[in-house]
């Protein structure tokens, strides 16, 4: 058994207003993002079902063409290969669930959050 804690794992800086902290399993991949109220994660989708569940503060998700404004304690299921983009309407933290595990993260092809 593995036992993490947040504060102990490196957070990564994206981009001035996103940073990310990254535990990846074997079949799964567990990130807490952070960010700034104005961040924008840019539309993009990825093979992987995400569940993001919100900490703190609230995001406008835009979803295959449908926004929402998501609020801290709510959870938001987006299915694979969904077009989807995020935006902070205030300072936010959330924790993102992704199966299988991001691979692309591992390889460094993630040039959509360094933006």
């Amino acid at each position: 058994m593995n036992v993490y804690r947040w504060e102990e794992i490196e957070k990564e800086q994206m981009n001035p207003r996103v940073a990310r902290q990254v535990i990846h399993g074997e079949r799964m991949t567990v990130a807490r993002i952070h960010l700034a109220k104005g961040a924008i994660v840019p539309e993009h989708k990825h093979p992987n079902e995400q569940i993001t569940l919100l900490q703190s503060g609230r995001l406008r998700f835009a979803i295959a063409g449908e926004e929402r404004v998501v609020e801290a304690g709510e959870t938001v299921q987006i299915p694979p290969d969904l077009p989807h983009a995020v935006e902070a309407l205030e300072d936010s933290v959330a924790v993102d669930l992704f199966s299988p595990v991001r691979e692309d993260w591992i390889r460094g092809d993630d040039a959509y959050l360094r933006r």
